[in-house]
């Protein structure tokens, strides 16, 4: 019985759950503080921009947001915003020696990101300042990836960026552990 109760121990802190939150904003409060170490900088462009164009669906919490909006990063600094099929074009720019962009949409309407938490599927950018009214983060997705996915689903596998690497630093970790009691007990014998 007591060995039932070691395995379900061990099986339970491999199951790590994402605790309820109310907004997108909330959630990634929560998530990107774990998993930024594991993501990548603005200055590793190849993530996020390429001649042809990467696209990264824009997801949002609000109920009344139903649109279609994918942008990109292309080289050269072009800025693409597709919204249901109508394109706005526009430049970005990093901030050398930052992990900060600017999205220059024309007409003197620019903005000023920092970077939140980006890797191959996520691209996660947090509007400079205080935020208070307004949206606090741009999350965007690679589209062939998180396309169809509701917000709630998007934050489950953001979420699992830090499952997966919190599941494998416990195996090591655990097979440390173990590799040191077998030494041990083998000096002993």
């Amino acid at each position: 019985m007591a060995q039932q109760s070691w395995l379900e121990t061990i099986l339970r802190s491999l199951n790590v759950e994402l605790p309820l939150r109310d907004n997108l904003d909330d959630y990634i409060d929560i998530i990107v503080p774990e998993i930024r170490k594991w993501g990548e900088d603005l200055s590793e462009m190849n993530y996020y921009s390429s001649k042809g164009g990467k696209p990264w669906l824009e997801v949002r919490d609000e109920d009344n947001f139903h649109n279609t909006i994918v942008h990109f990063f292309n080289e050269g600094g072009e800025y693409l915003r597709s919204t249901d099929g109508n394109v706005i074009k526009g430049q970005w720019r990093l901030l050398e020696g930052t992990n900060k962009m600017i999205i220059d949409l024309g007409g003197g309407l620019s903005e000023l990101y920092e970077l939140a938490y980006l890797d191959s599927y996520f691209f996660i950018l947090k509007k400079h300042g205080d935020q208070k009214r307004a949206r606090k983060y741009f999350a965007m997705g690679f589209e062939p990836y998180i396309k169809g996915l509701e917000w709630r689903d998007y934050v489950e596998e953001l979420f699992n960026t830090y499952r997966r690497k919190h599941r494998t630093y416990q195996l090591i970790t655990g097979a440390v552990v173990i590799l040191i009691i077998i030494v041990l007990a083998l000096s002993f014998f």
